[in-house]
């Protein structure tokens, strides 16, 4: 895959993410009041850049697997592969009902991710325009 193409999808993928996250967030505010309601994270951008890092770190000596049974020395991860995961927040508190929702981070989280979000349709722009101007030229 070309850079262009992996920089594109990687943007895209980042961008999918960010619409969950804003459905999680928007989820967990709208049961900010409901008694042993957990709030709810969105996992994709750390499994990313673990696989992201599984390329580089190919060991210099490969082992020969000769039989099918046996455990490879080094698996490198496709980031293709990483999905977007929700997961359920169990260990915080806020209230005292059971309910981990605190509504000023997730605005702030919703901020961030609005900005996050909107760099990556920039960055997605960017990179079609550098291609519109090697066509025209």
């Amino acid at each position: 895959m070309n850079t262009f193409a992996r920089t594109i999808d990687l943007l895209h993928r980042a961008m999918d993410a960010s619409v969950v996250r804003r459905q999680v967030i928007a989820n967990n505010l709208a049961n900010a009041d409901v008694p042993d309601f957990k709030r709810t994270n969105v996992n994709f951008e750390s499994e990313l850049k673990r696989a992201l890092e599984s390329e580089k770190m190919r060991p210099p000596l490969e082992m020969k697997m000769t039989h099918e049974k046996h455990f490879p020395n080094f698996k490198e991860r496709d980031y293709r592969d990483v999905q977007i995961r929700r997961v359920l927040d169990y260990t915080s508190t806020y209230g005292n009902n059971g309910n981990n929702v605190d509504p000023e981070q997730e605005f702030m989280l919703a901020t961030q991710n609005q900005m996050s979000y909107t760099l990556y349709t920039q960055a997605a722009a960017f990179e079609f325009s550098q291609i519109n101007q090697v066509l025209r030229g």
